[in-house]
C-alpha cells in the first residue's frame, strides 16, 4: 500500500491542476469539471489522513462531499444549460448576467 504522503502528493497535484483551470479556462463546462477535480482532491486527502489516523471520520466525510457535489453538477450544468439556451455560448468572458 502506498505510503500518506504519496497520497498527500496526489491530492495536492490534483488540487493544482484544478485551481489552474478554474482560473486560466474559460469554458464554464471545463471550469465545472475543475471544480469537481478539486472536492475529489480533498476528499482523498480526508481519506489518506483517516487511514493515517486510524480513525472514521475522514471516510465518511468524503460520502457527504461526494453527494453534495453531485448536487452541485447537476444544478451546474442545468444552469449551463440554460446559459446556452439565452445566450448562445458558454463562455466566462462573454456572460456578464443570466437574464436575457
Amino acid at each position: 500500500m502506498p505510503s500518506t504522503e504519496a497520497f498527500l502528493l496526489l491530492s495536492a497535484l490534483m488540487f493544482t491542476i484544478g485551481l489552474v483551470g478554474v482560473t486560466v479556462r474559460r469554458n464554464m463546462i471545463t471550469v465545472l469539471m475543475c471544480l469537481e477535480l478539486m472536492l475529489n482532491a480533498v476528499n482523498i486527502n480526508l481519506v489518506a489522513f483517516s487511514q493515517r489516523l486510524s480513525s472514521l471520520e475522514g471516510q465518511v466525510f468524503p460520502v457527504f462531499i461526494i453527494t453534495i457535489a453531485a448536487g452541485e453538477a447537476a444544478v451546474g450544468l442545468a444552469i449551463i444549460i440554460q446559459l446556452y439556451r439565452l445566450k448562445s455560448t458558454v463562455n466566462v468572458d462573454q456572460v456578464t448576467e443570466l437574464n436575457g
